[in-house]
């Protein structure tokens, strides 16, 4: 770690970002929970998963965040385009100031496999953005947030795929969390439930693409497990949870 990851918010506050699975599947120890976006990134599939969406010999794949300068080195290699108004939508949560160090501890584990933690501007949603408490003052301007990143230069990087070959990728790879294309499916869905606004056209496209390859594949139409709620099955999407113990627990049935 460098000294940058133990930084917080410049009032104390402890935020985190997530972009992936992460928007349904919550950290513990959150007391809030925002919809809104950072800007100087694209949102790509070319992490490879060795650890829940796929396996050490055949490595599935799962989202990290490309800087927009290093992506614009590469735009002729990649179809899709840049988000709407540069922003990568998804949702920040803020920590309970005593179990900052347990759940960055818990951080670290989960987004072991090529992901380093940096720090981003997180724009909340303004619109979703209201006060805890009445008489609260609501805040203002970009929150200071932890985000875990996959950069370039780390082993599991994999780079720009031609999208028909990556969907294909995606459809045929499974890990110890489940199949790669639920990981998929649920993503787009809580990015289309956010706000209207909030739909990213790469993990679009490449649901689209996976679907026809199964419906090929498996003929007649085909039944997409709703990860996200087999995960939380019996209990509110975005409770708050106890303890760290209690996610581990959970994510013995299912992690990304």
């Amino acid at each position: 770690m460098t000294s940058g990851e133990t930084e917080a918010s410049k009032d104390g506050e402890f935020w985190l970002f997530g972009y992936g699975s992460l928007i349904w599947k919550p950290p513990p120890h959150f007391d809030r929970r925002i919809p809104g976006w950072v800007t100087g990134y694209v949102r790509r599939f070319w992490q490879a998963s060795q650890d829940h969406r796929g396996t050490p010999t055949a490595p599935g794949r799962v989202v990290t965040l490309i800087s927009e300068d290093y992506w614009s080195t590469l735009r002729d290699r990649d179809p899709h385009p840049s988000p709407p108004d540069n922003k990568v939508w998804g949702v920040a949560y803020r920590i309970i100031p005593s179990r900052v160090d347990e759940v960055k501890t818990y951080l670290d584990i989960r987004e072991i496999n090529g992901y380093t933690i940096h720090y981003t501007p997180f724009h909340p949603a303004s619109e979703l953005h209201r006060p805890d408490h009445p008489g609260e003052e609501e805040e203002r301007g970009p929150i200071r947030a932890l985000v875990y990143i996959g950069t370039p230069d780390n082993d599991q990087f994999v780079g720009p795929q031609d999208p028909q070959e990556l969907a294909a990728h995606i459809y045929r790879s499974e890990g110890p969390s489940g199949l790669n294309r639920d990981y998929l499916w649920g993503l787009e869905r809580s990015l289309e439930e956010l706000c209207p606004e909030s739909g990213d056209e790469h993990v679009r496209d490449l649901a689209e693409r996976v679907r026809r390859i199964a419906a090929r594949e498996e003929g007649g139409g085909v039944e997409e497990r709703d990860v996200r709620r087999e995960e939380h099955e019996g209990h509110h999407e975005f409770r708050r949870r106890e303890s760290v113990d209690e996610v581990e627990e959970t994510e013995k049935m299912g992690e990304d």
